[in-house]
């Protein structure tokens, strides 16, 4: 099954030419990202690890 996905596409695009910017350097995009955070002052979710679930074929 082959599906076509306009969003898909134009995110996959977006993401590519962004990433042509920095030549596909990662430590680069890296950079430009954590620039564009400082920039922004809005909160940045700080998640926690959630603890591990028991394993209920375990318990069985």
């Amino acid at each position: 099954m082959n599906t076509h996905d306009e969003i898909v596409d134009e995110i996959r695009a977006t993401r590519e030419a962004y990433a042509a910017r920095f030549n596909f350097n990662l430590a680069e995009i890296f950079k430009d990202l954590k620039a564009k955070e400082q920039v922004h002052e809005r909160d940045i979710a700080a998640l926690r690890p959630l603890a591990p679930k028991p394993d209920a074929a375990l318990s069985s």
